[in-house]
């Protein structure tokens, strides 16, 4: 089943903000959109290049009115640990979550139970918290912030013009469609 165009499931969670431990719920995704970002573990190989893509480019995302909230079933111990001695992690200023239980990583269906471990799950949510964009990537598969903020530009685009749709590869300011019976057929 889809978790497009669902709602955030109930959690709680311990996380690392900027050298700091501090609590977040569902809640805190609500009047905001938001990029809960899955990844398998700390201390490993690919994670810490796209944690450190997110921390380059998230100036861009809060332009956007947008919160990143990283995701692995670390604690939020290790995630302390990790930013303390990794230069890339040293970068985040985003929230780090930490779920020890496999709570949200179930919530968000991106679980690898015989391991434990978490998929490499990418999922934007709206100001609603409602899911608007899902992709899960391979492990060995690593993500592009820039790319990510293309599509939630296109999801607030869509979002904000109602009868309107973003074509393939569209970049803000670029033409979009308006789908109607006149169209079918024309593109």
């Amino acid at each position: 089943m889809s978790l497009i165009n669902t709602a955030v499931k109930p959690f709680q969670a311990k996380a690392f903000k900027q050298g700091k431990f501090i609590d977040v719920t569902e809640a805190d995704l609500m009047d905001k959109w938001s990029v809960v970002f899955f990844y398998p573990a700390d201390f490993t190989f690919v994670c810490p290049t796209e944690l450190e893509d997110l921390a380059d480019n998230y100036a861009e995302f809060q332009k956007l009115g947008v919160e990143i909230y990283a995701v692995s079933t670390d604690t939020h111990f290790s995630h302390k640990a990790w930013h303390d001695v990794s230069p890339a992690i040293k970068k985040i200023d985003y929230v780090m979550i930490g779920d020890p239980t496999h709570a949200i990583c179930r919530n968000f269906e991106v679980l690898i139970e015989d391991a434990g471990l978490a998929d490499r799950g990418t999922f934007v949510v709206d100001s609603d918290g409602i899911i608007q964009i899902v992709e899960v990537n391979a492990g060995g598969v690593g993500r592009d912030a820039k790319e990510l903020l293309r599509k939630i530009k296109a999801a607030q685009y869509v979002a904000a013009h109602p009868g309107e749709v973003c074509p393939a590869k569209w970049h803000e300011g670029e033409k979009t469609l308006a789908p109607s019976l006149d169209l079918v057929g024309k593109i």
